[in-house]
């Protein structure tokens, strides 16, 4: 049982995804900078309308088991065009790290995977960032590629479910 709350963010909630995305410490090792207001405001249009498409994928904001503290965000984005694959991804306000939320919010979203019967699980990470590189290593994922993506270092893991 998740001591964690995760909902779908909801239009209401942009000042909370403002607040991640546009954190220079926790963008380091996503785009390597902080999100500007307007082009967070695109981008989180964009997650509502992909929440909204899908029932069981999209991107949760996670909280406490009392709701009042943000943690973060944490997403299950199923592949379009092999639908039995979905990434799972997670970004997590600086006060909260080292704490287990990122062991948490990767189990959650994994067992969220399962119960969709999905088969192979995918997630994106800077190969600089050893703490989320662990905890997936912990969790079953293996290390495919480490490659450029976007103009920016990337590694992608993956984890076969069955």
């Amino acid at each position: 049982m998740s001591t964690l709350k995760f909902e779908k963010f909801k239009s209401n909630d942009f000042d909370d995804y403002l607040s991640l995305v546009s954190n220079e410490k926790v963008m380091a090792q996503i785009t390597e900078r902080a999100i500007p207001f307007e082009e967070a405001q695109v981008n989180f249009q964009k997650l509502l309308e992909r929440n909204s498409k899908y029932e069981h994928y999209g991107s949760y904001k996670i909280t406490g088991s009392t709701g009042n503290e943000f943690i973060g965000l944490g997403h299950l984005t199923v592949n379009e065009d092999i639908l039995e694959e979905a990434e799972i991804g997670y970004m997590i306000m600086p006060e909260y790290w080292g704490k287990g939320y990122g062991s948490e919010i990767a189990r959650v979203l994994i067992e969220r995977a399962r119960e969709q019967r999905l088969k192979i699980l995918k997630a994106i990470i800077d190969p600089e960032n050893i703490p989320s590189r662990k905890i997936l290593i912990k969790q079953g994922f293996v290390s495919e590629i480490i490659c450029e993506m976007d103009g920016l270092p990337g590694e992608i893991l993956s984890k076969h479910l069955s």
